[in-house]
């Protein structure tokens, strides 16, 4: 049988993001627009998707007059990806299984 798979992080930005900040723990808004491929628009529509589930924490300041937005990976985050993780690698291990040749 096939776990089911968090729907959250089935959407390439936001596996993306996730991706990103569970080695860092933390990183800024900037650094993680350079390193995917999204919109402004779109990065903070999917971080806002993140945060409303508590997988991420958004901290919004200022550096030198200008606004800074760090995003830290929870503890709930890291394990709903790591949940993620083992669920779709079943789903390899099934599909190169025996009788799949």
């Amino acid at each position: 049988m096939f776990k089911d798979l968090d729907p959250l992080l089935h959407s390439q930005v936001r596996l993306s993001i996730m991706s990103i900040l569970l080695p860092l723990k933390s990183a800024e808004f900037s650094f993680l627009l350079e390193n995917i491929e999204t919109t402004k628009g779109n990065l903070s529509f999917q971080l806002s998707k993140l945060n409303e589930a508590g997988y991420i924490k958004i901290k919004k300041s200022f550096r030198n007059n200008y606004p800074l937005t760090t995003i830290k990976i929870t503890e709930k985050g890291i394990t709903a990806y790591e949940s993620y993780v083992a669920a779709i690698s079943e789903y390899f291990k099934k599909a190169s299984g025996p009788g799949n040749d």
